[in-house]
């Protein structure tokens, strides 16, 4: 099991709910809505339990796809979720994997990937993460 104090010591930042909805220019019923939906992952952590989200999980919108970046906005304000998280996190959720512990193993550094795998998603490694994840099922 997966403990917020343990999180804490690999994700290097973190967001509350009405933050990330700020980031992204949404109401926080929206955001409620990814996380319900599976594209966002958050715990409950701190005293008091605030559900928060990792920062590394939201980026300019022209990184939505790393692999196929656009041209950023000529105010580069605009903020989006990684695109590979969903499809992520649903592998992950099939090998019987919680959020916290989702949040763990995309925060660890993993050998074959020679990165975190949060950091192989956010350069556009979207399939080796993956084949690393369903290697877990």
């Amino acid at each position: 099991m997966t403990d917020s104090a343990n999180l804490d010591n690999i994700v290097d930042a973190w967001l509350t709910v009405p933050d990330v909805a700020e980031r992204l220019g949404i109401d926080v019923g929206k955001v409620r809505r990814l996380l319900q939906e599976g594209r966002l992952a958050g715990v409950r952590r701190g005293d008091p339990r605030v559900l928060s989200v990792p920062e590394a999980f939201l980026v300019p919108a022209h990184l939505a796809n790393p692999s196929a970046p656009t041209r950023p906005d000529d105010d580069g304000a605009a903020w989006t979720v990684l695109a590979s998280l969903q499809g992520t996190f649903t592998v992950l959720g099939d090998a019987g994997f919680n959020e916290a512990e989702m949040i763990q193993w995309l925060f660890t550094e993993d050998e074959s990937l020679a990165a975190r795998p949060i950091d192989a998603l956010r350069s556009g490694g979207k399939t080796a993460g993956r084949r690393v994840a369903q290697a877990l099922l």
